[in-house]
């Protein structure tokens, strides 16, 4: 059991913690041999369902919200992705 409380801002210590216990959930790592070409460009980041988080760890995480997807409600990678991916009108990421 953790002892304390989260850091609600998502900075310091206790953000690089989650962000490093998190980064071994993603579903496709751009490190991996078998990440494909055409995954680079559907990342959740440019997702129209991917909403950011607050604070620091918003820059690079944020709340999948797609009902199809197996990640709907759940915290994604920005540079994470799925089959379900779709682009965001203004072409914007993060």
């Amino acid at each position: 059991m953790a002892l304390g409380r989260p850091q609600m801002d998502g900075s310091g210590d206790a953000g690089d913690d989650v962000h490093r216990r998190w980064l071994q959930l993603l579903n496709r790592s751009t490190g991996n041999p078998g990440y494909r070409d055409e995954w680079f460009d559907e990342q959740c980041g440019g997702c129209r369902f991917w909403i950011p988080l607050s604070g620091d760890l918003g820059l690079d995480w944020g709340a999948c919200t797609h009902a199809d997807s197996r990640f709907d409600g759940r915290v994604r990678f920005e540079h994470d992705g799925c089959e379900h991916y779709s682009v965001r009108d203004d072409g914007t990421f993060g």
